[in-house]
């Protein structure tokens, strides 16, 4: 149970950060992290396990890297 809460920790620890990153460099995008479902939940108890976590840090940095993409010049 200790590792398992040591890695939520971490995703969690790199949300916070790449959320902030989001929010200091891309703040046109960040505007748009209030309506991820994953921050409305439709439940008393959402779901925050590891696997779910972990999804939505991935999704940030998908979010991060396709506009990097598509509004930054080389």
């Amino acid at each position: 149970m200790p590792q398992i809460m040591d890695e939520l920790s971490k995703i969690f620890t790199e949300i916070t950060e790449l959320t902030y990153e989001i929010e200091k460099e891309y703040p046109e995008i960040y505007k748009f992290l209030e309506e991820d479902p994953i921050t409305i939940p439709n439940m008393a108890h959402p779901n925050t396990d590891e696997k779910v976590m972990q999804a939505y840090l991935d999704d940030l940095k998908h979010l991060v890297r396709r506009y990097k993409e598509t509004h930054e010049s080389n």
